[in-house]
Order: structure tokens, then C-alpha cells, then sequence
């Protein structure tokens, strides 16, 4: 009878490590809008997924698509607030104004830190010390899994010397509405033009004197071959965060576990952002001025002086008049409270 028992439970334990692994496996479908050859999405691959993988001893399995295969960058946030095409995915908040109009007021900011590892320490802070964003995000059905960075903005203009207080009788391009009031502060004239090739013929042409973009989608254009002349700093930092975002509905699906292992994941990845951002910065002018760009690191005079004739402290009060007049109640206390944290790290 013992030899009996015995050869059940051996048979039961083989069963059971057999199939265990199968049945463990749980399958998360991610969904990203840029292809898997930059910065950011090669460290949400190398980095990020595959500490998943390791931290969760491969009950984690990330299916990852990218370039807009599953969803473009403005219909993220729909797709993966529903689940139904994706479990996760980016969220660009700029993309997303009415849904998440607090994460706007990052780029509200004309200067941010001058380094990666304080750029990560900002974003840390506060989604750690600010609820508002995480709840904004549940309004939507998300959960933020980790942040990421993006490269900083640059003036890529068609004239070697520019007045940063003084744009009169030029024309530029830019996205953000924040970046299209300050360039209309300092005197230039902001048009609107669909983001491609055209846009470097316009530089040639004359129609646009300069833009006002993130470097890599100035480099991804070849934007410097009719504007040659390149200003940048890490302190002109766009505050273009990216969000690495679960459906809440999914989140909550997931064992206590899992859960763990995806936020020891982030731990992880989190802290190979700052260094990351700091030398994808400097390798990318680099190229640019081997190839024949005027690549030029602003200088503090010229950041101070474009901060001021900005008037971002105006534009931000007219921005949270119009937010409060849509009921987001808590518009002017967030900003303050992100100024503060900002100052922490500046």
C-alpha cells in the first residue's frame, strides 16, 4: 500500500511540473506606434520585456508589435483602454489632450533638467507623490506601467544667428501648442504642415525658416540638410514623456505575483534611462555634424533668454482657465505642485 501511494503521488508531482509551465504562461500583446530601431523602443525591448521575462521566470510573455501595426500613436490610448486589440502599449499624452489634460503640463515648461538621471528623478517624483496622474490614467482604463524618455527639442534653422527674444519675419513648424505660443511670444510666425518629407523642401524653398521638433524627428527627415544650422540642450527638454501602459481591467486580472514582477521589471529598466538618454544624445549630433549639419549646444545666456520672451508663465494661467472652464478643477494646483518638483531637480 506505501509502495502504492508512493507511485500516485510521483505520478501526480510528474503531472502536475509537466503541464505547470503551459498553464502558467500568460500571453500580454503590446502595441507601439514607432518601429523597433530607436532609443526608446530598443530599450522597452532589450530592457524592459526581457526583465519581465526574467523577473516573472517566463510566466510573462510580452507579444510585441511595433510601427503602428496594431494601432497608430493618436489611437493608443482608445485601443488599449478597450483591450480588445491590445493588452499594453505607448500612451503619448500630447496625442490625448481631452482625455489626460493634466499630463499636458509637462511641456509646458520651455526648460527642464539638464541631465538624463535627473530627468528620470523628475518623472519618479511625480508619479510617486501625485496621484492625479495615475487617476487620470484609471478614468481611461489604463495603469502606467514605467515611463520613458524622449530626445529634447532644437531649433533647426535655415539662418546661422537667431535671437531667441526676437523671431520677427520668421517662419517655423512646430507640434505642441504649448511650443507654438512661445515661438508666437518671441515674434515668429507658426504655421501647420503635415510631418514628412515636404517639410525639408519647404526649408529649402524658404517657406519655413525653421522648426522647433525633438531632435531624432528633425534627424528622421534629414530636416538638417536645409537647415543646417542644429541648436540643442538637454535643458530644451520637450517634457515628451512616454507611457508604458497596461489595461486596468487586464492589471487587475493578473496574479499578485505577476504583478510584482512587472513592477521589479521597471525598477530594473528605470534606471538605465538617464544614461541612456544621455549618450543616444550625444552620439546622434554627433552623426549629425559628421554629415554636415552646424551643430551648436545652446548656451545658458540663450536658454534664459528664450525662456523669457517665451511668457510660459502666462500661457500656462490661460491654459488652466481654459481647463477649470472644462471642470478639470484641480488644473492650477497640479501645475504648482509639478513647478515645485521641477525646481527640485533643476
Amino acid at each position: 500500500m506505501k509502495f502504492k501511494a508512493f507511485l500516485l503521488q510521483s505520478v501526480a508531482l510528474a503531472l502536475l511540473f509537466s503541464i505547470s509551465p503551459v498553464q502558467a504562461e500568460t500571453v500580454l500583446r503590446y502595441t507601439d506606434h514607432e518601429p523597433l530601431s530607436n532609443m526608446r523602443t530598443k530599450v522597452i525591448k532589450d530592457v524592459f520585456f526581457a526583465a519581465i521575462a526574467e523577473e516573472s521566470h517566463g510566466r510573462l510573455r510580452v507579444e510585441d508589435h511595433w510601427n503602428g501595426e496594431l494601432a497608430v500613436s493618436y489611437d493608443a490610448l482608445k485601443t488599449v483602454s478597450e483591450g480588445k486589440v491590445a493588452d499594453m502599449g505607448i500612451v503619448v499624452p500630447e496625442y490625448t489632450a481631452e482625455q489626460l489634460p493634466l499630463h499636458q503640463i509637462f511641456k509646458s515648461f520651455p526648460l527642464g533638467p539638464d541631465n538624463g538621471d535627473a530627468q528620470v528623478k523628475f518623472f519618479h517624483n511625480v508619479f510617486r507623490d501625485m496621484p492625479q496622474f495615475s487617476a487620470e490614467l484609471a478614468a481611461n482604463n489604463l495603469v502606467n506601467l514605467q515611463f520613458f524618455l524622449g530626445y529634447p527639442a532644437a531649433f533647426f534653422s535655415t539662418r546661422p544667428s537667431l535671437k531667441y527674444d526676437n523671431l520677427k519675419d520668421t517662419t517655423w513648424r512646430t507640434a505642441s501648442f504649448w511650443h507654438q505660443a512661445y515661438l508666437e511670444n518671441a515674434g515668429a510666425k507658426v504655421v501647420k504642415m503635415p510631418w514628412n518629407a515636404q517639410i525639408t523642401d519647404a526649408l529649402r524653398n524658404g517657406t519655413l525658416s525653421g522648426l522647433l521638433v525633438n531632435l531624432d524627428s528633425g534627424d528622421d527627415i534629414h530636416a538638417w540638410q536645409a537647415a543646417k544650422e542644429v541648436r540643442v540642450s538637454p535643458r530644451l527638454w520637450l517634457g515628451h514623456v512616454y507611457l508604458l501602459v497596461m489595461n486596468k481591467t487586464r492589471w487587475e486580472s493578473l496574479s499578485e505575483e505577476d504583478k510584482a514582477a512587472i513592477r521589479r521589471a521597471a525598477v530594473r529598466t528605470e534606471k538605465t534611462l538617464g544614461v541612456t538618454l544621455d549618450t543616444s544624445l550625444k552620439q546622434m549630433t554627433q552623426n549629425m555634424s559628421q554629415q554636415g549639419a552646424h551643430v551648436r549646444t545652446l548656451t545658458p545666456q540663450e536658454l534664459n533668454t528664450w525662456q523669457h520672451a517665451s511668457h510660459y508663465q502666462a500661457v500656462q494661467a490661460d491654459w488652466v482657465a481654459k481647463q477649470e472652464a472644462k471642470g478639470v478643477q484641480n488644473a492650477d494646483a497640479t501645475l504648482k505642485a509639478v513647478s515645485a518638483l521641477l525646481k527640485q531637480v533643476q
